[in-house]
């Protein structure tokens, strides 16, 4: 992995914590935060040992969106392209991502800020967090997939007043709308955010990954469709080692093992045996 910057990683057991870390720029998307997390992202696929993600901001602010100094200067339409096509590379497989991830959003999530917080699957708040749309204040048009996410989780009249009227959400009003799971105190916020990560990936992470990734086509496909992805999904799932332990732990009444069951099979990183995913990264056969 190339050095990373405004952006730390941090490994807890089976879950990968990503820190937004640019607290001068209160964490906004800085081009050097966006290649950090592309870098980052792309290495989680070929690690199977990470079944989880938990995603939050270094200090006082989740993340203050874009870069402010980079939007006077980068505006024209190639430069805004190259951007999207840029954060094309970190958005989808954020969200697409076969694992959970879990974001903890303390202070401000502004913007981008906020559009990247509700790429997660779960979303844990502080007392004092406060989403903000702030696009029209700039003339902009909602981006970072927030035109996708908050409509979905709110409601299309709902997201349409929030964003046409530049509002801010609080803690609690985030957690009334479903937007947020859980409200913590500040002091809490990241201890109950990686134990949410942990629970997870205790859990059937990949299982749950093929679930969230046919769930994402629920509004843009009918009954027949999704019944039919539901039932390719299930084949999936009845035929991977998490469904065998979980199976087997229930039928012998112990608790299961999800992470010691894929760890032990010979291709659950999905290359053959003899190929460990650094040697495969490097070309090796």
């Amino acid at each position: 992995m190339s050095e990373l910057i405004h952006l730390e990683t941090e490994r807890d057991g089976p879950v990968l914590i990503i820190r937004l870390a640019y607290e001068k720029g209160r964490n906004s998307l800085t081009a050097e935060m966006r290649q950090s997390l592309q870098s980052v992202l792309r290495d989680i696929g070929d690690d199977r040992s990470i079944r989880s993600v938990y995603l939050c901001g270094k200090g006082e602010s989740f993340c203050a969106g874009g870069d402010l100094n980079m939007l006077q200067v980068a505006s024209s339409p190639w430069a805004v392209r190259r951007r999207f096509r840029h954060l094309n590379t970190i958005l989808l497989p954020l969200m697409t991502l076969d694992r959970p991830v879990v974001c903890g959003v303390q202070g401000y999530a502004v913007g981008g800020g906020m559009g990247l917080a509700l790429t997660a699957d779960v979303v844990v708040a502080a007392e004092s967090a406060k989403f903000m749309a702030g696009f029209f204040r700039l003339g902009a048009v909602p981006d970072i997939m927030t035109m996708y996410s908050l409509p979905r989780l709110i409601g299309m009249a709902r997201a349409r007043n929030f964003l046409f009227g530049n509002q801010t959400m609080d803690a609690k009003q985030a957690r009334e709308l479903g937007l947020a799971v859980e409200v913590v105190p500040d002091a809490e916020l990241h201890d109950r955010g990686l134990a949410m990560a942990r629970e997870l990936a205790e859990g059937p992470a990949e299982v749950m990954g093929l679930a969230k990734q046919i769930m994402l086509r629920t509004f843009e496909n009918g009954l027949d469709d999704m019944y039919l992805y539901e039932e390719l999904g299930q084949a999936m799932a009845m035929s991977s080692v998490e469904f065998k332990e979980g199976l087997s732990a229930l039928v012998e009444k112990r608790k299961p093992d999800f992470i010691s069951a894929v760890a032990a099979d010979p291709v659950s990183n999905g290359l053959p045996p003899s190929i460990s995913p650094d040697s495969a990264k490097k070309g090796h056969s």
